[in-house]
């Protein structure tokens, strides 16, 4: 509910504190008077896109503040959730116009951005008047609202619609997969087969690089080694020392001692002697090797490395890279298999959808019908017996929220045909029909504050009568805001404040008065006699507010 709104410096408004109360509370004045800026301004504060230029003349800056009390479970609630922003049980939107045109919004005193405004608002007022796009003039709105009216869940519908999406999206990708794969499948199939022929193994082509170079390498040092083997041994290095050792040995005896040490080194020589040939033979068996060897080994080395760059891929990623080739071709083998098995699921996804569009498409025709008769009911009061307002579900194209298409329609005369509401009616006709709609569609619900602005024009006397009394009873157990130039909706408020121009210092300004009991009866003489008021007038306006 509404509770105050306090506005600053705004359009023709330089001080005004207003205080709302529950049930319904209407404004009245004269034209001109500025009740469309009290509108301009709650607009602003609640994020509506509306006129840009709103400061008042003069001023730096215009702001507006309201107060709204918040039950335990209003959807307001919710929307500060999402926002993080604590929620009590008084909310307070605060929003400052510059008279550069920027804009500053705060909401619990957390500064937030107009679009949580416009969030906030949703939940918090609705506005309707005659020419009202925003809501129940809005044919793309119907079909929510008729949902909303027989509580139907579109859960289900919403659900099958996304898993039917889901099933299509996989099978598209599936056969684009499978398509890509096809024309691709000589490539694959020859490839794989290169692969499994070579065989490469992870890190063969280290390995053979390095047995290369050592073969390589060998074949540029076996001559030089080969030749100290036969010095060493073919020549008779051996022999002559043994040779000499002997001679030695045989004159050691005549040579006192002196011997000795040459013999030992000779000693030492032959031993050394045999290490070396041992080495030199072992290196040379190392290093022997057959010439076609190396060439197989150079062939297989060459077709590794030719087939890594082929590929575009490193020489030890050949293995795997053949692995996922296989894959895709095992891929293409079983894709028609798949392919079979993604269709139907998605024909079992259709089927769940439209058994589930189809009963919603069932519970809203049944809802249109039972719209209809309130509709009708409401209409009667309203001095509308004779008009028609029918709500047609027609089939439209599937989609999130089932398969159906809603439209209110009219025939205000008999036997003339219906049509869109918004086209049928004329001005004060439409005012009644968005009444007797707001009425039936409101339900239970007294937690949004509704403003109705001159939803009463063109009508009068009884029917404004009844209008004010539908609009009394749609206030009950909430609050109902109406801006109204009909005495008798005026006479039927709990509260009431009288819109008024004054000009003081050469300066015209709006401001907003709450009436006494005396005040009203005034206003409502006025507002049945013009500018001057009659005493005949005055016990008019006293007989309606006494009714």
């Amino acid at each position: 509910m509404l509770r105050a709104l306090d506005i600053r410096d705004m359009l023709i408004i330089e001080r005004l504190s207003l205080a709302f109360q529950p049930g319904l509370n209407v404004l009245t004045g004269e034209t001109g008077a500025g009740k469309s800026i009290l509108l301009d301004s709650l607009g602003f504060v609640l994020g509506w896109r509306g006129r840009a230029e709103l400061v008042r003349s003069g001023a730096d800056t215009g702001e507006v503040t309201a107060v709204f009390d918040l039950p335990p479970s209003h959807a307001a609630r919710g929307v500060l959730a999402e926002a993080g922003i604590a929620a009590e049980d008084e909310l307070i939107l605060r929003r400052v116009n510059h008279a550069d045109g920027r804009k500053t919004a705060w909401v619990n005193d957390r500064r937030v951005s107009g679009e949580v405004l416009r969030t906030l608002s949703d939940v918090l007022v609705e506005l309707h008047g005659q020419h009202d796009d925003r809501g129940l003039l809005n044919p793309r709105g119907h079909r929510l609202m008729l949902d909303a009216y027989g509580r139907l869940d579109v859960g289900p519908v919403r659900r099958a619609w996304q898993e039917m999406g889901t099933a299509r999206r996989r099978l598209m990708e599936a056969e684009s997969a499978l398509d890509a794969i096809r024309a691709e499948e000589d490539f694959l199939r020859h490839a794989v087969a290169e692969l499994d022929k070579l065989d490469p193994q992870a890190g063969e082509e280290a390995s053979l690089d390095t047995r290369r170079r050592a073969m390589q390498g060998a074949e540029r040092i076996r001559d030089d080694i080969a030749r100290a083997h036969h010095a060493l041994s073919d020549q008779g290095a051996e022999g002559v020392l043994m040779d000499a050792m002997r001679w030695l040995e045989g004159a050691a005896d005549r040579a006192e001692g002196r011997l000795d040490p040459a013999l030992a080194a000779l000693g030492r020589v032959m031993a050394e002697l045999g290490d070396a040939q041992q080495g030199v033979e072992q290196c040379l068996s190392a290093l022997d090797f057959d010439p076609h060897e190396l060439e197989a080994l150079e062939e297989r080395l060459f077709a590794i490395r030719a087939l890594a760059r082929k590929h575009g891929v490193l020489a030890d990623e050949l293995g795997d890279f053949a692995e996922g080739l296989r894959r895709r071709l095992a891929a293409l083998d079983g894709g028609e298999r798949d392919i079979a098995g993604l269709r139907s699921a998605l024909s079992d996804t259709e089927l769940t959808y439209r058994a589930a569009a189809d009963a919603l498409t069932a519970a809203r025709r049944k809802a249109a019908v039972a719209l209809d008769r309130a509709m009708a009911a409401e209409l009667a009061p309203l001095k509308m017996e004779r008009a028609v307002f029918e709500t047609l579900v027609t089939p439209a194209e599937a989609g999130g929220e089932g398969a159906d298409a809603v439209a209110f329609t009219v025939a205000t005369n008999p036997g003339a045909p219906p049509g869109p509401l918004n086209k049928i009616a004329s001005g004060g006709e439409l005012s009644r029909f968005l009444l007797a709609l707001k009425v039936c569609l409101t339900g239970d619900s007294r937690d949004v504050t509704m403003i109705f602005d001159e939803i009463d024009r063109g009508v009068g006397g009884a029917t404004a009568n009844a209008v004010g009394r539908r609009l009394k009873a749609l206030a009950e157990g909430g609050q109902v805001l109406v801006v109204t130039h009909s005495p008798q909706v005026a006479a039927l408020g709990a509260h009431h404040w009288r819109v008024e121009k004054r000009v003081r210092d050469g300066m015209t300004t709006s401001t907003v008065l709450a009436l006494t009991d005396d005040q009203r009866v005034e206003e409502v003489g006025r507002m049945l006699a013009g500018d001057v008021v009659t005493d005949a007038a005055r016990d008019a306006a006293r007989d309606l507010l006494e009714s």
